[in-house]
């Protein structure tokens, strides 16, 4: 039986489009994605789950009215799909300890940076790969992690590192650490971690 993977999105979805591709290529034999969570109406990410008959859901903050209305939300659609992962790809809101304390080694996120370094709260996006290059460090990557109450502070599972190079602004190195490091990492965590579910 397989795994029921959510995964919660706020934009263009990539990094659920690596989760998608891999599935398809049969790289993720314990699980499935059965439904994409987006607190944004406009993600594209919405329309690659609907490309790929994956049903999608949109719960906004704003509409909720406070994060507690927000994440109870979150939740009663987590527990009709009957999810057994969730899967942080890119969902830009921080979630409380209450809500990831329901899940415990059952939320994974990956993070453009090699944890400890560029982590924690304001680390996002385009932020991570500026801090990188203002510091000066040779090798970044990507880091996927299990979910806790901490901003980036659950315990790690995987991560690959990425050279930068010389005339690297942030977009060119969020581009090579998606493309060396978090599309390979995504999925590979999410089958080591749909797997040792059915132990």
């Amino acid at each position: 039986m397989k795994k029921r993977i959510a995964v919660l999105v706020s934009g263009g979805g990539t990094n659920l489009q690596a989760l998608i591709d891999a599935e398809n290529a049969g790289k993720i034999p314990h699980g499935e994605i059965s439904l994409v969570i987006s607190n944004n109406p406009n993600a594209y990410a919405l329309e690659r789950a609907r490309l790929n008959g994956i049903p999608g859901a949109v719960i906004s903050k704003k509409e909720c009215g406070s994060q507690e209305a927000f994440e109870a939300q979150i939740q009663a659609v987590l527990e009709r799909n009957g999810t057994d992962l969730i899967i942080l790809a890119g969902f830009m809101c921080i979630l409380s300890g209450k809500f990831t304390s329901r899940w415990p080694k059952r939320i994974i996120n990956v993070h453009p940076s090699l944890i400890p370094s560029f982590c924690g709260e304001g680390f996002y996006g385009l932020r991570v790969h500026r801090a990188a290059l203002d510091y000066g460090v040779k090798v970044t990557g990507a880091t996927v992690h299990f979910v806790n109450e901490i901003p980036d502070g659950g315990e790690i599972i995987a991560q690959k590192a990425v050279y930068i190079e010389e005339g690297d602004t942030p977009e060119i190195l969020q581009k090579r650490v998606m493309e060396q490091a978090e599309w390979i990492l995504l999925p590979q965590a999410a089958e080591m971690v749909c797997a040792s579910m059915e132990e």
